[in-house]
């Protein structure tokens, strides 16, 4: 393995998707230990810090030169293992239920078509740039998803805690799915049936 791949931003993403079985640790110890905030504050918290990796390893890799060809695989893997695998925690723990369960399902399809769509157009060598739009539609998912894991927790702070994030989340669904349209109007022109 090259020395490319051990660079600070490739281990900024490699923290990410470690973060991810970190989280949903927090999410079972919550459900089996003395009912306490600590471990939903903790799963929070991690979530933050992976966030926040999500903007340094790209911003640093291009102001280091240290782009790599595994930065570039595992950075989107790594962006959709953490928001997926967290969406499915908030569904599990009803956190998100009935009606914002389709903006979690809305946000997780995009995701699954728009990967498939790009592993088609890699295939022909097409490749498809992601949009500021993009990159915001990400943002507000990170942030709505934060909101929600302080969720009852948060609550007892501010008491909307929950609700924001509930808005934030219908609010990023729909920015997904305009970006996934995007997306696959630019892919259509490469289709060849």
């Amino acid at each position: 393995m090259s020395k490319r791949a051990f660079n600070l931003p490739n281990i900024l993403t490699y923290a990410r998707i470690l973060a991810v079985p970190a989280i949903v640790l927090c999410f079972y110890l919550e459900g089996r230990l003395r009912p306490t905030d600590w471990w939903r504050w903790a799963a929070f918290w991690l979530f933050v810090a992976a966030s926040i990796t999500d903007y340094f390893d790209g911003y640093i890799a291009r102001i280091w030169k240290q782009t790599s060809n595994i930065g570039r695989m595992l950075d989107p893997i790594a962006d959709k293992l953490l928001v997926s695998a967290v969406l499915l925690l908030l569904a599990y723990d009803r956190t998100i239920d009935k009606w914002t369960l389709w903006a979690a399902i809305i946000i997780l399809c995009r995701e699954i078509l728009v990967s498939g769509l790009r592993e088609y157009l890699a295939a022909l060598k097409v490749s498809v740039p992601v949009t500021q739009l993009a990159k915001w539609k990400t943002t507000l998912q990170l942030v709505a998803i934060g909101f929600l894991l302080a969720g009852p927790a948060g609550d007892k702070i501010f008491a909307y805690t929950t609700d924001v994030g509930i808005i934030l989340l219908w609010v990023s669904a729909i920015v997904t799915l305009y970006t996934g349209y995007d997306y696959f109007r630019a892919g259509m022109k490469h289709f060849e049936d």
